[in-house]
């Protein structure tokens, strides 16, 4: 059975900015799927005419993942106890909803997350199990 992956949009950034990961992204065997989390943080940071080129045609290739009513809850409950057992400020848990949208949405579909921004991800794995692959 082929594995479905959702791809960080630390991927996709590196990929638009350097070309990194494109063998590897070319190369997949795995059941691509968009998060809309990932293409909203994208659409958010897109400038270029390639980078929209880009963003619609992983909107019309891959289905898009969208995190459920379940997941918006049990993100905040999450972060409630990672901002409790670590003080992380307002602006880092911002940073980390995100991320924990994307990890609920994939555990949801029983996905894998391929990352490059190692630390957020092994954070949120240490409170909800995550099949996580870290491309360095």
């Amino acid at each position: 059975m082929t594995k479905t992956v959702i791809f960080d949009t630390s991927i996709f950034i590196d990929y638009l900015r350097t070309g990194r990961y494109q063998d590897k992204i070319e190369q997949s065997t795995a059941l691509i799927r968009n998060s809309s989390v990932v293409l909203s943080e994208l659409w958010r940071g897109s400038t270029k005419p390639e980078e929209h080129a880009f963003l619609r045609l992983l909107e019309k290739n891959y289905p898009v993942l969208t995190p459920t009513g379940k997941n918006w809850l049990e993100s905040g409950q999450l972060l409630g106890t990672i901002y409790k057992e670590n003080g992380f400020s307002p602006a880092k848990l911002r940073d980390l909803h995100f991320d924990v949208l994307i990890v609920l949405t994939a555990r949801s579909y029983g996905a894998r997350v391929i990352a490059s921004n190692k630390s957020d991800f092994e954070l949120i794995s240490r409170y909800r199990k995550v099949d996580l692959e870290v491309w360095v």
